[in-house]
């Protein structure tokens, strides 16, 4: 699907009350609508913020892209044939912190394994078909052992040293976008705002009288899991099972790729992460869903991650004390098991 910039503004305010207004615009980014809410500003300061964050997503969505032509599809041209290259200013932060928390997650979170996300067929936003790949093609793959390590940036430039290395910063080019997309708004003097980027989203400030709150999706479709608050500066980003995947002959396979086997995880079908470094919230939700139910407790420790929550295939919530103590459960509170605190 072509980029579109969907910027669609209105002034919500309600009939006869002098209420501060919501700003509202959608944009066409990443393969999904990102939502932009200002809420009490005034409507130049408003429009102004808004245009320049549309602008700067549709920036990003050509020059992280990798799989349409643009600057990161040549970078892994690059490093395909070995060849020491250039880099776009705004794609060496991506590199930097996909290879700090590569290391954080003890690997779990590679953004160097866009061939293995190719041969699942899901570098596109159509849901792939057909019979997933053989074992001996992941093997081969995995042989390679394609890392963030296998990267050195000195001064802009990147020097590769294995061509089995291709990007795809999939993983935690929303919590990034997001982060930037927050500080351009505050350059504006916005005070009040939340950016939703499909997944992951920010805020700044309040929703008038009472903090932003959102909803986290029941990764099995049914409606919202729970609800919680969201205060100024606090990023909540999930990860799931639910919208990406390949079917064949009944079986189910998941976007969410194990580096260290090359298939697919089955045994957790989301994780939400609350925290400050817009970023990192993005990278952990994924790293903790290939953890899953035995290990997410000490990566998310080693992470730095306060606040988590994952779903198992069964329909079971994981989470640790201080989540539990921000979310709430709709109609039917599910089965939930508490780890220590984090």
């Amino acid at each position: 699907m072509p980029l579109r910039y969907l910027l669609m503004l209105g002034l919500l305010l309600l009939a006869g009350c002098s209420r501060p207004a919501l700003y509202e615009a959608k944009v066409y980014v990443f393969g999904t609508l990102a939502d932009i809410s200002v809420w009490g500003a005034e409507e130049k300061t408003a429009r102004g913020a808004i245009d320049a964050v549309g602008a700067d997503f549709q920036r990003m969505h050509h020059e992280w892209h990798a799989w349409e032509p643009g600057p990161l599809v040549e970078l892994n041209t690059a490093i395909a044939a070995g060849r020491p290259t250039p880099v776009l200013p705004s794609i060496v932060p991506l590199i930097e912190r996909s290879q700090q928390i590569y290391e954080l997650s003890d690997g779990l979170f590679n953004a160097a394994i866009g061939r293995l996300l190719k041969l699942w067929g899901f570098q596109s936003s159509e849901r792939p078909s057909g019979p997933p790949p053989t074992r001996e093609a992941i093997a081969t793959l995995l042989a390679a052992q394609p890392a963030m390590s296998d990267l050195e940036l000195k001064e802009g430039v990147l020097y590769p040293s294995n061509p089995a290395v291709q990007l795809d910063f999939g993983g935690i080019a929303k919590g990034y976008a997001v982060e930037l997309a927050l500080a351009r708004l505050r350059s504006f003097g916005i005070e009040n705002a939340i950016v939703n980027a499909g997944g992951g989203l920010g805020v700044i400030g309040r929703h008038g009288d009472r903090p932003w709150r959102v909803g986290v999706r029941h990764p099995q479709g049914q409606g919202i899991l729970a609800s919680l608050e969201v205060h100024d500066g606090e990023h909540v980003h999930t990860s799931g099972n639910y919208e990406r995947f390949r079917e064949h002959e009944g079986l189910r396979y998941a976007h969410i790729l194990d580096p260290r086997t090359g298939w697919p995880v089955d045994s957790i079908t989301s994780c939400t992460v609350i925290g400050r470094d817009g970023t990192l919230a993005d990278a952990a939700a994924t790293a903790l869903v290939i953890a899953g139910r035995d290990d997410w407790h000490r990566l998310a420790v080693k992470m730095g991650i306060k606040y988590v929550m994952l779903v198992g295939e069964d329909g079971t919530v994981y989470m640790n004390p201080a989540m539990a103590a921000r979310v709430q459960f709709g109609e039917q509170t599910p089965r939930i098991v508490l780890g220590a605190e984090l």
